[in-house]
Parts: structure tokens; C-alpha cells; sequence
């Protein structure tokens, strides 16, 4: 057997026995499932100690839009940082590429503006 085979085989017994390793374990200090008090199996969220309702119900779409524009201008300031750490390697063309991203994203910016995106009604 190779030395490359035998390193392999070694690898693969390792990525199998180190997980099984660690769940035999985590079960026998940790008590397993039925460890503990059922006080502890009850939901608990952001101090709240019994949640109400269920967790399918439906949430305005107002928040996922919102969620979407920050993303948008996140990455906005994802991109303009490292131009404005470069902006003299760029020269004008990187200043031109600038402005035409900064255009489309504020044409972007109106655009959701003037559909009432921004509205929180």
C-alpha cells in the first residue's frame, strides 16, 4: 500500500470517528434528550418566557423591501470604499465608472421612491 493511500484511509477514519467521537460525548455529559427539567424544552425569546401564535404567520412584505434596500446600498458602500481608497490609481476613467454606478443607483433610489416603497403606512 502506498504512502498516499494509507494517508488517505487514515483521513477518512478520522472524519468518521472524530463526529461519532464527539456525539458519544456531548450525549454522555450532556444527559441526552431526556435530561433536565421540562422547563426547559418551553420556547423562551428575547425574555419572553411563553411565545404566542405560531411561527407561519404571514409578515408584511413592507419588511423584506425594506430588508432588499439596505442590502442594495450596503453593497453600495461595499463598492465605493475600496474606489475612494484607489482613487488616485483609478484616475478619470474609475471617476466616470463611479458616477455611472452612482447614477444607476440613484435612479434606482427614485425609482423606489416614487413606487411608495419607502412609505411605512
Amino acid at each position: 500500500m502506498s504512502e498516499n493511500a494509507l494517508a488517505m484511509i487514515t483521513v477518512l477514519l478520522l472524519a468518521v470517528a472524530v463526529p461519532i467521537a464527539i456525539l458519544i460525548i456531548s450525549n454522555l455529559l450532556g444527559g441526552g434528550k431526556h435530561g433536565g427539567t421540562p422547563s426547559k424544552f418551553l420556547p423562551y425569546e428575547s425574555g419572553i418566557s411563553q411565545t404566542v401564535g405560531t411561527a407561519d404567520d404571514r409578515v408584511s412584505i413592507k419588511y423584506y423591501l425594506t430588508a432588499i434596500i439596505f442590502i442594495i446600498f450596503d453593497v453600495e458602500a461595499v463598492f465605493l470604499y475600496p474606489w475612494a481608497v484607489n482613487f488616485k490609481l483609478l484616475g478619470i476613467a474609475g471617476l466616470w465608472e463611479m458616477l455611472l454606478f452612482l447614477t444607476v443607483l440613484l435612479a434606482g433610489y427614485v425609482y423606489i421612491w416614487k413606487k411608495g416603497a419607502l412609505k411605512w403606512d
